[in-house]
């Protein structure tokens, strides 16, 4: 097995992209932060507890997909290249990746350089004819992929697609359009509307778990930009917007308070009460997600779900 790594994002690029995206929420009406600031190590950590839990089903489901259909996923895409976006340890992607009986290139894409490393050396064992194209970078900026052998796969799985506000949604999906030959594919993972405590339960766990994972961005900004967020100031709340059909997990201030973050130059005061947005997850309808996929140019094929319809895998092709 050939391993290359590209990296496309400078040695700061994640220090400076916490900086500004603090300086640009906290100083917003309401105030914000990105979700993508609770995966340091322990927050990392903490996610693979969430996903374990009774209550937090979205991985669970997507893995009886991914187990169960990846023959038919294979089949429709006759993929010779496999394109993953934000793909961690890849795990959740080997049963594709054996199904996937003609593919000669992986291209993983994620911030961290040691999940791709760690990803490509396991593959190496499991896959010595497969050529690893590993590339470090931030896959909601704009990506340029290496020379690898038609039809392309590009899959974006876990729901992450939810994270992002449905202005963010069209142009990344426009952006993923922009990467693919006619009849490349996109194979994409969208959690499903379904009952509101049901819902609720995923996001706000019984044994305090997501609630951890949550105050966890906090104490990111306090290790890497020298704030005094106090953890035990703030209360994990998880509330379902039924009219954009989204989860927003928030930080709500006990009381008054003033907080000082000297890497970016800040003080920000919190009244009592006060919301920190840290997480919108959307979920969706067949409809919807057929619809944003086709305003990006993509025409939806196949739609998979888990046997409760909880979760659903989505092919569409490149017109």
């Amino acid at each position: 097995m050939s391993l290359h790594v590209t990296r496309t994002l400078p040695e700061d690029a994640t220090g400076a992209a916490l900086r500004a995206d603090v300086v640009d929420g906290l100083t917003r009406t309401p105030k914000s932060l990105p979700p993508k600031w609770f995966y340091d190590t322990r927050g990392s950590e903490l996610f693979e507890l969430i996903t374990d839990l009774p209550e937090y089903y979205p991985t669970r489901a997507e893995r009886e997909i991914l187990r169960d259909r990846s023959g038919e996923i294979a089949a429709a895409s006759s993929a010779r290249t496999l394109v993953e976006l934000g793909s961690g340890s890849s795990e959740k992607t080997r049963h594709l990746i054996d199904a996937l009986t003609s593919l000669e290139a992986y291209v993983p894409v994620d911030v961290s350089e040691s999940a791709l490393l760690g990803a490509g050396q396991a593959l190496a064992a499991e896959r010595p004819d497969l050529a690893v194209h590993a590339l470090i970078a931030d896959f909601t900026a704009p990506l340029e992929l290496p020379d690898t052998p038609g039809p392309r796969l590009v899959a974006f799985l876990g729901g992450t697609i939810g994270n992002l506000l449905p202005e963010e949604r069209a142009e990344f999906l426009s952006a993923v359009r922009g990467l693919l030959a006619p009849g490349d594919a996109l194979l994409l993972g969208t959690d499903l509307v379904k009952d509101e405590r049901v819902l609720r339960l995923a996001y706000d766990d019984v044994a305090g778990i997501t609630a951890a994972f949550n105050k966890n961005v906090l104490s990111v900004l306090d290790r890497e930009l020298g704030a005094d967020f106090d953890l035990d100031a703030f209360d994990h709340v998880a509330v379902w917007d039924a009219r954009h059909e989204w989860i927003e997990m928030r930080l709500r201030s006990r009381t008054a308070q003033t907080v000082k973050l000297p890497g970016v130059n800040m003080v920000v005061d919190f009244a009592a009460g006060e919301d920190l947005r840290t997480e919108v997850s959307a979920k969706f309808r067949p409809e919807g997600v057929t619809a944003e996929l086709a305003a990006a140019g993509l025409e939806l094929t196949h739609w998979w779900t888990d046997a409760k319809e909880r979760f659903a895998l989505s092919l569409s092709v490149a017109r």
